[in-house]
């Protein structure tokens, strides 16, 4: 007879992403913040996508884009944006942003 105790099982592990799926951005977002977010999401899931609704909010994204290449850059990852339309609602009204995929160059 074994005297060892069994190894306790866990039937359901919550993990938690270590970056956020999705960026939302807003004018008063700092971009030098925002590109290091945007830096470290690539690093864990090999690219990032933001949203921003207004026309500050987009300044403040590219700004952040700008940013985070030049972060990005010592290490030889050159990071390219897709911008698109995408329609959101909040608060029950359709709302038009826009939405930047950021990835290495490949």
């Amino acid at each position: 007879m074994n005297s060892e105790q069994p190894t306790p099982t866990i039937a359901h592990v919550h993990t938690r992403p270590t970056s956020p799926a999705l960026l939302q951005v807003a004018s008063a977002s700092n971009p030098a913040s925002v590109a290091g977010a945007i830096a470290g999401t690539i690093r864990d899931r090999g690219f990032c996508e933001l949203q921003a609704i207004g026309a500050g909010a987009i300044n403040q994204t590219v700004k952040a884009i700008a940013i985070a290449r030049g972060y990005m850059a010592p290490a030889g990852i050159d990071l390219v944006c897709v911008p698109a339309f995408i329609d959101i609602k909040i608060n029950s009204e359709e709302r038009t942003a826009i939405k930047f995929l950021v990835e290495p160059r490949r």
